[in-house]
């Protein structure tokens, strides 16, 4: 269910002058009231009344500080674990972590909420115009596998993550900096079965503003163009996807969990419109 709004409005002034403003909002969700599925025992792992898009996985407490922490928190099933890897939170307490302690976690990774607004003047011959672009209430999670660096996926065809991103470098966990709360665990030449996992550790609020386009132009007047043997002549400059507003500043928030891929351009335009 769901519902769409849209507002426009327009108004001219005496000399030729105008303006218009326009609003868009759509909002959209939904839940599985019926699911077939076996009896898990566990409520949280039902998806009777969960949203569809919803994101499940395990909560991340921090990372594994040394062997002794390790030994003295419940056991995760997930291979070898070591210092430096995420301790995940015993949701039903019966000391070992493993698919039954997954539960819902973040929103849906289709947005809630897609707003648009915008608006447009003229005056004088000068005309300018924008649009913003906005999403809210959605969450993404960063792709481990794809992003971990220095490991060869070959799952995703011939790419090798040799790089490391920046936030990577500087807010990681090694053994000389044994911070439980790093951004990325510890580094390794292969992927971490333990790390890989769904987790919050990777959840991220995908919502932002994005100033979508915007215009600036000039039209010469009229007696001017008939001098020249021309209808119209109008010069503008224009752009596209120039700033976004976001929490998530690691990439491009609409790039979602692969911030490798190739991403959104910024577009900037100048040009003539002429009639004869």
């Amino acid at each position: 269910h769901g519902y769409e709004i849209s507002v426009d409005a327009n108004k001219s002034f005496a000399g030729g002058s105008w303006i218009s403003a326009r609003f868009n909002m759509t909002y959209a969700t939904g839940k599985y009231d019926v699911y077939e599925e076996p009896d898990y025992g566990y409520e949280w792992l039902s998806w009777e009344g969960k949203r569809l898009n919803q994101i499940t996985g395990l909560i991340a407490e921090r990372l594994f500080i040394d062997e002794a922490d390790i030994a003295n928190s419940p056991t995760q099933m997930f291979g070898n674990v070591m210092p430096g890897d995420i301790k995940y939170k015993d949701i039903n307490e019966d000391g070992i972590i493993n698919s039954q302690d997954y539960v819902p976690i973040g929103y849906p990774t289709i947005p809630n909420y897609i707003y648009g607004f915008g608006f447009s003047a003229g005056f004088k011959g000068f005309d300018f115009s924008c649009f913003f672009q906005a999403a809210t209430e959605c969450s993404f999670r960063i792709n481990y596998e794809k992003t971990a660096p220095f490991v060869n996926n070959g799952q995703w065809g011939s790419v090798t993550a040799n790089a490391m991103l920046t936030e990577w470098a500087d807010n990681r966990w090694t053994e000389s900096n044994r911070d439980c709360y790093a951004m990325y665990p510890r580094l390794t030449p292969q992927i971490v079965s333990n790390n890989n996992k769904s987790s919050t550790w990777w959840l991220r609020d995908g919502s932002y503003l994005r100033l979508k386009t915007l215009e600036f132009g000039y039209t010469i007047p009229k007696k001017a163009c008939q001098a020249m043997r021309m209808k119209t002549f109008r010069i503008y400059f224009s752009g596209t996807n120039l700033f976004t507003l976001s929490k998530f500043k690691m990439w491009d928030v609409e790039m979602s969990d692969n911030g490798l891929n190739y991403p959104i351009q910024r577009v900037f335009n100048l040009g003539l419109n002429v009639n004869f």
